[in-house]
């Protein structure tokens, strides 16, 4: 039982009944749609204000219109942010108007199924460019609004696609070897990597915010509830997903490990969390970090190619 300490130092996790987060402030890069659209509709429910963060102010707005139905009073507004545009995020943060963020859930990302291999205008592949390198990027300048929260949270969603990846440091651009689904897969480990680098430097000055990395296991569309417009399930799709909710779930599930990793007060810096069974389905728990999370030379070496690849460094300040 390695991890019972620190499950069965609060109260039991129920996913329908979450703790109340009035005054806090979170934000959901990718709040619009998809997981990050389940996250921001279930911490609504806490009290907290909810920020989205999407590139689409329509998409945007809908989704917050959604979310006000199904949570009446729900604090929900959005912010214009386009990760694959690095010029642009310190002015999305500033567009915040925050004085403080009491976490961020990093779930905006990019997933490409065919070729040919796409670059955002800073040049990057577009995949390790959104969901790494953009993240990255973000935290750098959130980090100050983070720092001046009482014990605030990075909430990093990776993927189970990335168990089975491993990083080329030598071709982190998938310029020699590209194919869609191997580079979305290692640009969410790189994601994950991050998550778990940036709380050891949190650790090393004594900073009061932490980092968790989380993944959703398998989520699929045709297993998600219906969020009309926002997420829309036809008959079809769902009689087609049903045989394989034995193995995997839809969205909404899928959004509950990043939920109590914001939320948990039991949850800590540096903690991998997932879906219960098989790490595919089911209410969240603390899982032990993956092999290759576990290479600091590799975590190392990446966050210096990040940090010369977007100019910035998200250098933890003291707490």
């Amino acid at each position: 039982m390695p991890f019972a300490s620190a499950e069965s130092a609060v109260r039991p996790w129920d996913v329908h009944r979450l703790p109340p987060a009035e005054g806090r402030v979170f934000l959901v890069t990718g709040g619009n749609a998809g997981i990050g659209y389940f996250v921001a509709e279930q911490l609504s429910a806490t009290g907290a204000t909810v920020v989205l963060g999407s590139r689409s102010p329509a998409k945007a707005e809908a989704a917050g219109d959604s979310i006000r139905a199904r949570v009446p009073g729900a604090r929900v507004r959005s912010v214009r942010l386009d990760l694959a545009d690095l010029s642009s995020l310190a002015t999305a943060v500033r567009s915040l108007d925050v004085e403080r963020l009491d976490a961020v859930v990093h779930n905006a990302g990019v997933a490409l199924d065919d070729p040919p291999r796409q670059e955002t205008g800073d040049g990057h592949e577009v995949m390790f460019g959104t969901n790494h390198l953009g993240h990255f990027a973000l935290t750098h300048w959130l980090l100050p609004l983070l720092s001046a929260a009482p014990a605030a949270r990075v909430v990093t969603v990776g993927s189970f696609a990335a168990k089975s990846e491993r990083i080329d440091l030598d071709d982190l651009q998938s310029r020699r070897d590209y194919r869609p689904k191997r580079t979305y897969g290692r640009s969410k480990l790189a994601q994950m990597y991050f998550g778990l680098t940036l709380d050891e430097r949190l650790r090393a000055v004594g900073s009061t915010v932490s980092s968790v990395v989380v993944h959703p296991g398998g989520a699929l569309d045709g297993l998600t509830p219906a969020r009309p417009p926002v997420h829309v399930r036809t008959t079809g799709a769902r009689l087609r997903a049903a045989p394989a909710a034995l193995l995997v779930q839809g969205k909404e599930a899928g959004a509950w490990s990043a939920v109590r990793a914001v939320l948990d007060p039991g949850v800590r810096g540096g903690q991998v969390w997932g879906p219960r069974v098989f790490g595919l389905r089911g209410r969240p728990r603390r899982e032990a970090v993956w092999e290759q999370l576990a290479d600091p030379v590799t975590a190392d070496r990446l966050w210096e190619a990040s940090r010369e690849l977007t100019g910035v460094d998200p250098g933890p300040v003291a707490g």
